[in-house]
C-alpha cells in the first residue's frame, strides 16, 4: 500500500466513525474551520456508539501502530476525558497471523540455515499473533522447548508511514490547539516513535530480557525466561518456552488454590522493585504478557514475557517521584506542591499556596474513604487533571511509568479486590529512601564518587581563576567589575574552607558510622585499602589547607 493509499484509508475510517466531532473547531483558523464544516464526512450518519467506542473501533481498524498508540493514550487522562480513556483500555492487538512460509523464510534469512537444521521441531501454526511479531513453538536439537518470535514482514514500512502522518497531525494540534503547547503532542508522538522502534529490534528485546533476568535472578517474585543468543537476531528471537496460567484466568488460579492476596501484593512489590531499586522496568505488563507459576499455590510466582518495551528513570525523576508518593501517603500537600515546582513539572512562578490548596481539594475527600476503595491510578490521574490549570507540562519520561502503574493496579484489583496498594507500597518507598539518604547511602555515595572528587580537586582553583579572568574580560570596564571580583574571591576562599571542613567531617562521619551502624559497617569493611589511604591523605592535605 502506497503512502497515498494509506492516507485515503485513514480518511475513510475517519469519516466512517465521524472522528471530526472530536476536533476543537472553535479554536481552528477560519480556512480549516470552513473546510471541516463543509467536508464530505457530514454525509455519513454518526454511529450510535459512545465517542470512546468510536475512537477505539477506528484505531483497531487502522491497524497495529494506531492500536498501540491508543493503548498508551488510554493512560493519559490529562490528554483525554475519562470516558474515552476507559474505552481505549479495551484495545487489543487483533491482528491475523501471516503465513508460516513467510515466517520460515525470515528465520532462514536471519539465521543463515534451513529451519529443519536449526530446530528438531517447528510448529507451522503460530501460538500467538500480535501487531509487531508472531510466535511459533519449536524444539532445539538439544531437546530444549523454545518459542520463536518472528518480526512481521513489511511492518517497518507501515510504521514509518503511520508515524509520518501522526507527526503531521500532532504538529497541527500543537500549532492550532490552545492546549497544544502545554501537552506537547509532538513530544508524545516522538516518545511513542522511540518505543515502537525499540519493539522492531528483537535483539534489543532479548537484551532487555537478559537484564531483567539478571535483576531477578533466584527471585521468589518473578521468573524471566532465558534467551538463546545463538538463535537470536534483529528479526528473530528464540526464548525458553514457559508454562503457567495466564494471569487473566482468575477462575483457574482460584480453583488451583492460589493465594490471591500474596499474588497481588507480589505484583506491587515487583513494580516498585523495578522502578526504584533497578530503575529498569517492564513497561508492557498487560494480562497477555503475564503468567503465574502455581507449583506452590501458597507462594505463587509471576512469569513475564514480551520485553520489547522497557522504561528507565533518571536519578532526579526517581527521587522526585518517590518523595512525591511519600508526601501523598503522609498527606503533606505543601511538600507535594514544592516538589512539583522544584522538579520543573510545573512552572517556577506557580504560587505554592494555591497549588497546595488545589491538591488538598482533590486528596482530602479520597483520603476520608477506606484506602481499599481508592483507585491509586485514577487518583494520580485526577491530580494531573487538577494540575492542568497550573500549566503542568507533559513529562514524556513518565508516560511509560503511568501506563505500567495502571496495568499493575488493574491486575492487582482483578486478582484481589481488597488490595491496598498504598499500604503495600509505602513501606517499600520508606525503606528505599532510608537506604538512599541514610548512613548506608552516604557510604555508598562516597565509595562511588570519591575517586573522581579527588581527581578533580587539584584543578578547581585554576578553573575558578580562569572563570574570574573571563568574567573580568567580558565586562565593559575594569572599574565596574573590580568590586564583584573581590567579592567572588572572598566567597571562594570561604567556600574552600567550608568544603575542606565538610570533607573532613564526612570522612569522620564515615568512620563513625562504620564503627556503629551494622549495615554501614559491612560496606565500610568492604572498601579497599587504597580508598582509606586516599581518604586519610586528602583529609590531611585539606586540614592543613584550612588552617
Amino acid at each position: 500500500m502506497t503512502r497515498l493509499q494509506r492516507l485515503f484509508r485513514i480518511a475513510w475510517v475517519f469519516c466512517r466513525y465521524r472522528l471530526d466531532t472530536f476536533l476543537p473547531l472553535s479554536e481552528l483558523p477560519t480556512p480549516l474551520k470552513v473546510f471541516f464544516l463543509l467536508a464530505p464526512w457530514h454525509l455519513f450518519p454518526q454511529p450510535k456508539l459512545s465517542r470512546g467506542d468510536r475512537l477505539r473501533l477506528a484505531l483497531e481498524e487502522l491497524g497495529p501502530v494506531f492500536v498501540k498508540f491508543g493503548q498508551i493514550l488510554s493512560t493519559r487522562r490529562d490528554l483525554l476525558p475519562d470516558d474515552m480513556a476507559e474505552s481505549l483500555k479495551q484495545l487489543q492487538d487483533r491482528v491475523p497471523p501471516f503465513p508460516s512460509d513467510q515466517a520460515r523464510g525470515i528465520i532462514e534469512k536471519s539465521l543463515g540455515a534451513p529451519v529443519s537444521e536449526l530446530f528438531a521441531e517447528f510448529s507451522p501454526d503460530p501460538m500467538a499473533s500480535a501487531s509487531v511479531a508472531q510466535v511459533h513453538a519449536a524444539t532445539l536439537p538439544n531437546d530444549q522447548k523454545v518459542v520463536v518470535k518472528v518480526l512481521r514482514p513489511g511492518i517497518e514500512r507501515v510504521i514509518r508511514q503511520d508515524l509520518g502522518l501522526m507527526y503531521l497531525m500532532a504538529g497541527l494540534l500543537e500549532k492550532y490547539w490552545s492546549e497544544g503547547k502545554r501537552l506537547h503532542p509532538v513530544d508524545v508522538v516522538a516518545d511513542y516513535d522511540a518505543t515502537i522502534h525499540d519493539e522492531l529490534d528483537l535483539q534489543r528485546e532479548a537484551a532487555n530480557a537478559s537484564q531483567l533476568r539478571r535483576n531477578f535472578e533466584n527471585s521468589k517474585l518473578i521468573y524471566i525466561p532465558f534467551i538463546d543468543w545463538d538463535y537470536t537476531s534483529k528479526s528473530v528471537l528464540v526464548m525458553e518456552r514457559i508454562h503457567g496460567i495466564p494471569i487473566s484466568d482468575v477462575d483457574t488460579l482460584r480453583n488451583a488454590g492460589v493465594n490471591m492476596k500474596v499474588l497481588a501484593e507480589k505484583g506491587v512489590e515487583i513494580f516498585f522493585t523495578q522502578v526504584f531499586r533497578d530503575s529498569f522496568f517492564h513497561a508492557d505488563m498487560h494480562p497477555g504478557n503475564i503468567f503465574v507459576d502455581i507449583s506452590n499455590p501458597a507462594d505463587p510466582k509471576y512469569i513475564a514475557i514480551d520485553f520489547g518495551i522497557v522504561g528507565t528513570l533518571a536519578p532526579d525523576d526517581q527521587s522526585y517521584l518517590a518523595r512525591n508518593l511519600l508526601a501523598f501517603f503522609r498527606r503533606d500537600y505543601r511538600q507535594v506542591a514544592q516538589l512539583h515546582i522544584q522538579s520543573g513539572w510545573v512552572p517556577p512562578d506557580t504560587r505554592v499556596n494555591e497549588f497546595e490548596a488545589a491538591i488538598r481539594t482533590v486528596c482530602e475527600p479520597i483520603f476520608e474513604r477506606p484506602l481499599k476503595d481508592i483507585s491509586f491510578g485514577h487518583f494520580l490521574l485526577r491530580l494531573f487533571q487538577t494540575a492542568r490549570r497550573f500549566n503542568m507540562e507533559v513529562q514524556p519520561q513518565l508516560v511509560l511509568l503511568q501506563k505500567t502503574l495502571l496495568n499493575v493496579e488493574g491486575l492487582g484489583r482483578q486478582l484481589y479486590p481488597e488490595l491496598d496498594l498504598w499500604s503495600t507500597a509505602q513501606p517499600f518507598l520508606e525503606d528505599w529512601m532510608r537506604k538512599r539518604i541514610g548512613p548506608a547511602g552516604l557510604v555508598k555515595s562516597l565509595q562511588t564518587h570519591l575517586p573522581s572528587w579527588l581527581e578533580q580537586s587539584p584543578e578547581m582553583p585554576q578553573l575558578v581563576h580562569d572563570a574570574l579572568l573571563q568574567l573580568r574580560g567580558s565586562g565593559p570596564t575594569e572599574e565596574q567589575n573590580r568590586a564583584t571580583l573581590e567579592l567572588m574571591k572572598q566567597q571562594q576562599l570561604r567556600s574552600e574552607r567550608r568544603w575542606r571542613r565538610g570533607f573532613i567531617a564526612a570522612v569522620l562521619a564515615v568512620i563513625a558510622v562504620g564503627s556503629s551502624h551494622p549495615q554501614a559497617q559491612q560496606l565500610v569493611t568492604d572498601m579497599p585499602v587504597w580508598s582509606w589511604a586516599l581518604l586519610a591523605a586528602a583529609a590531611g592535605v585539606m586540614l592543613r589547607g584550612s588552617r
